[in-house]
């Protein structure tokens, strides 16, 4: 008996022995995390395929696989199903089950491939002269609808290869541009639109044939740029047909929001109008499983791209319409039709969190489907929803959930590498803001918090400014890795953010500097009063795009605030950037027209006239790539700081857009941004 309790003393030893200390999150840690991504469910609901995205940092880049997983079973282990130095992405079932199709450059451009279901050699389904950038198998898998990037003057694929071609040997370099958009996002127009095509899939299981232009007769892009993709075209139960947004650019276009879903035949025609009365934004149309019934979204007011997305009911074969649940005070953003064709599945912000939602088509009666947490994704199959699902301590994981039943989590991607990590903890909390409202926050721990402790803090503002920071994980601006590093985070919901009813979020534009600024101070101090272990009064403040912008007029408007401030991407001078950004709609709905027409409403709020009272030290970081906030913005910013002998640092990203994305870019500027902090908090 003494020696078996000897041996098992000994074992518990020495697994203590080799157990690593409990630790912070790293940036390194956050940076190489595997991702798991958007859940295609298989047509009888048996399986998720889903991509989950590594990275290679001596590549300097990310690296995504598709993953396949039983849905059949609560304990299946997920199984990899491709394997190549190339990326697999935009998984697509095949109508029986048996293979998934996805995009990939492995034969030297993007095209679509086939993989059988249980395994196997992936087979080359298209092998075309331009990148494929999203695709959509139809119904009977018997024709794939696709997007390319085209001259839409050209007779076909062919010429505008050659063209891509000739323009990569001739010795000029200059363009010449007759309207706007000149660029967009971190891109100069070249010419080309996206434009939607589709061809017949042989009996062989390949495309032989020359695919038929279905949008290419309207000018516009379909889907949309720049982050549009194949959620934004569909086709019919019967196939026959294939409904997408797009809008139609002409001169206009940098400053309309005007998409309007149309309907095209899928074997090639003359695409067809199906929105024309409403001039704001018609999205996401879906068919009902019976082909009847087009379930989609609307904005009411055009150029406002924060508009609640309304529910809306198209009869198919009459083109009525009907509003859907028009009292739910939420914007959806996601559409998917229940089996038997009695209920909508949709995603929406709500107080904090992004949550699934069950819509009665008959009633519009709206139940709630999950609780904490934000939904990233998700699909439906008969009565199977798959989703992924993340918090401020968990990344995004795969999860699966019946109609009407309990979650069931199915991945567990980053457990093992993050064993011995401890979270910070983090809790909401509620004050009263401006106007009295009720507003909303988070506060969290750093990760070894203690009893009694006191700890400084990293004080976040999110951008949009119609957008939320909530309950859910970032790859870009994250709590725990403040946590990690051993601050306490206060991160707050101003007037504006989305989520809390259309009127909160309205009540920011033409007031960027008002509300907002009284919520962060009230919510600062309320947070302080509440949760003693803020040390509030040795605080940095942080924040990107409209949470830089917030960063310049804090220094001007609240210059004993912060001990040290961060300001990413963040707008200096909205009169520069009326005339340069390049969504004009985004700075004419704010201010409430164009600068020529009310420059003192973009002047009430402009950071550039309160630059004689800024004190702070700052760091500024800007990507050169952004052409929503573009360079000269960050250069303001520096430059004033210079001038008035303010310390100050700027760090500029050649290749980076508006956000940072490559991960040795992303170490870095996480590592600047900490040490920035530690310079000034940790004295």
């Amino acid at each position: 008996m003494k020696l078996r309790m000897l041996l098992l003393a000994s074992a518990i030893a020495s697994a203590t022995a080799f157990a690593a200390p409990p630790r912070g999150l790293t940036v390194e840690d956050l940076v190489t995390m595997e991702r798991v991504g958007a859940p295609v469910v298989s047509p009888d609901a048996a399986f998720a395929v889903y991509t989950v995205r590594s990275t290679n940092m001596d590549k300097n880049r990310g690296q995504t696989e598709l993953w396949l997983v039983d849905l059949r079973a609560d304990k299946a282990e997920p199984k990899r199903l491709t394997f190549s130095e190339s990326s697999s992405s935009n998984p697509q079932w095949s109508p029986k089950g048996d293979a998934v199709y996805f995009l990939s450059s492995r034969s030297g451009s993007s095209q679509v491939w086939r993989v059988p279901a249980a395994g196997g050699d992936p087979v080359q389904v298209t092998s075309l002269p331009l990148d494929i950038d999203n695709f959509r198998m139809s119904p009977a898998g018997d024709r794939i609808a696709m997007s390319m990037a085209v001259f839409r003057d050209c007779p076909d694929l062919a010429c505008t290869k050659s063209r891509l071609d000739a323009d990569v040997k001739d010795k000029s370099s200059g363009r010449v541009y007759d309207r706007l958009f000149v660029r967009h996002w971190d891109s100069w127009g070249d010419g080309r639109n996206n434009v939607l095509f589709s061809a017949p899939v042989g009996a062989d299981g390949r495309v032989s044939e020359t695919p038929v232009s279905l949008s290419g007769s309207l000018d516009g892009d379909a889907p949309s740029k720049p982050f549009g993709d194949q959620e934004e075209y569909r086709f019919s139960p019967d196939g026959k047909t294939v409904v997408f947004s797009l809008r139609v650019a002409g001169k206009s276009e940098a400053w309309s929001t005007n998409f309007d879903l149309y309907s095209v035949p899928a074997a090639g025609g003359q695409p067809r109008n199906l929105t024309p009365e409403n001039k704001a934004w018609d999205a996401k149309g879906t068919y009902s499983p019976d082909g009847k019934t087009i379930a989609y979204l609307a904005m009411a007011r055009p150029g406002f791209e924060a508009d609640r997305y309304q529910l809306m009911l198209m009869d198919a074969a009459t083109g009525k319409k009907t509003r859907l649940a028009p009292n739910w005070d939420r914007s959806a953003q996601d559409i998917r039709w229940s089996a038997d064709g009695k209920t909508l599945i949709v995603d929406a912000q709500d107080v904090g969190q992004h949550r699934l939602f069950a819509v009665d088509v008959a009633s519009g009666k709206v139940t709630p489907i999950t609780g904490a947490g934000s939904i990233a994704a998700f699909d439906v199959a008969g009565d199977t929803i798959a989703y992924t699902l993340s918090t401020l301590k968990s990344d995004a994981q795969l999860f699966k959930q019946k109609l009407g039943g309990q979650p069931v989590q199915l991945t567990n991607q980053n457990a093992a590498r993050l064993a011995d990590v401890r979270w910070g903890e983090y809790e909401q909390f509620s004050f009263a803001g401006a106007n009295g409202d009720t507003v909303y926050g988070y506060v969290m721990k750093p990760w070894n918090a203690a009893p009694g402790g006191k700890y400084p803090v990293a004080f976040l503002v999110h951008g949009g400014p119609q957008g939320s920071f909530g309950n859910g994980w970032s790859y870009r601006w994250n709590p725990q890795v403040y946590a990690g590093a051993g601050y306490a985070t206060v991160f707050i919901d101003f007037h504006g953010s989305t989520g809390y009813g259309q009127k909160f979020t309205d009540s920011i534009s033409g007031d960027w500097g008002g509300k907002p600024l009284e919520d962060l101070k009230k919510g600062l101090a309320a947070a302080g009063k509440k949760f003693p272990w803020l040390d509030t009064a040795n605080s940095c403040a942080l924040g990107a795009s409209y949470g830089g912008y917030m960063m310049n007029w804090i220094a001007g408007n609240w210059s004993d605030g912060f001990k040290c401030i961060v300001n990413h991407d963040g707008i200096f001078d909205t009169r520069g950037m009326a005339y340069s950004t390049e969504e004009l709609w985004f700075t004419e709905w704010e201010a409430g027209g164009t600068y020529f027409n009310v420059a003192n409403a973009y002047e009430k709020h402009n950071p550039v006239h309160h630059v004689g009272k800024w004190k702070t030290p700052m760091l500024v970081i800007q990507g050169d790539l952004d052409f929503r906030v573009p360079t000269t913005q960050a250069l303001g910013t520096f430059t004033a700081l210079q001038r008035r002998g303010i310390e100050s640092k700027l760090l500029v990203f050649p290749d980076e857009n508006h956000w940072v994305l490559k991960p040795a870019n992303s170490v870095q500027w996480h590592h600047n941004v900490i040490g920035w902090l530690n310079q000034y908090l940790k004295k």
